[in-house]
């Protein structure tokens, strides 16, 4: 029988790679590891995050794949992380770790330069509210301030509207692209890490979508300028996007 939230809640307070901290906290004694990630670690390897990681697919299939590396799934619904963190704890993937709270609050855990790659995979794509956007310029200049020189960022998306204005924005902040498809599974792009699939992408597969995919590099010290542009919306309803499954 699957568990309960409740009962997920109570085994991820005893997880050792798992880490919550309330705002209140945060506010008055701050993230003890913010800048000293290598302790948990117990290496100055590179740290990677999973933004809106969900049930922690990239989060752990990343960590399988590339050992040399540290990487966090960070998500607010802790009834979905605690499938990657269980699995990760029952494999004795070391160098996977979750963190439970906003993205908005991603400043208040990490130092300048302490992360070098950034994977946004299938977020909601915020058509109505340019600020709640992934890949906005707010993000944006949160992710530099956290990230090291020329940080990578990685976005894998259903959607056609967040893809598109991704496109704009890195064009109008004049960002170097690394790769780009709008249709991944016949771009012939052969690589092992694209080939991760999350909850949300077999579901967008399923139904017939094309997805996308666009690496890009974030600068530091950038002076970040908000696209102005017309996107069509996309046709179709996302379907369970804040569900808890």
């Amino acid at each position: 029988m699957a568990k309960n939230k409740l009962s997920k809640f109570a085994d991820m307070e005893t997880y050792g790679n798992v880490f919550q901290y309330t705002f209140h906290t945060l506010q008055t004694e701050g993230f003890p590891m913010k800048g000293k990630w290598h302790t948990h670690f117990g290496n100055d390897n590179d740290i990677v995050l999973e933004l809106g990681c969900g049930k922690g697919e990239y989060t752990v299939g990343l960590a399988r794949l590339f050992p040399e590396k540290n990487f966090i799934g960070i998500d607010i619904k802790g009834a979905r992380m605690w499938k990657g963190a269980t699995e990760a704890l029952q494999d004795n993937i070391q160098n996977a770790a979750f963190l439970r709270t906003h993205i908005e609050l991603i400043n208040h855990f990490f130092a300048e330069n302490e992360v070098s790659e950034i994977w946004i995979t299938f977020p909601d794509p915020q058509m109505k509210k340019t600020n709640k956007r992934l890949t906005s310029t707010r993000f944006m200049q949160e992710y530099a301030r956290i990230m090291k020189p020329d940080g990578i960022v990685h976005l894998k998306t259903d959607s056609n509207f967040l893809y598109t204005y991704t496109k704009a924005m890195i064009e109008e902040n004049s960002l170097k692209v690394l790769a780009d498809t709008d249709d991944l599974y016949q771009s012939g792009i052969d690589d092992k890490i694209l080939n991760i699939q999350t909850f949300y992408e077999q579901q967008w597969r399923s139904r017939g979508l094309n997805i996308k995919y666009i690496k890009f590099l974030c600068p530091k010290n950038h002076n970040w300028s908000e696209p102005d542009i017309e996107i069509e919306k996309d046709e179709y309803r996302s379907f369970g996007r804040n569900a808890n499954f």
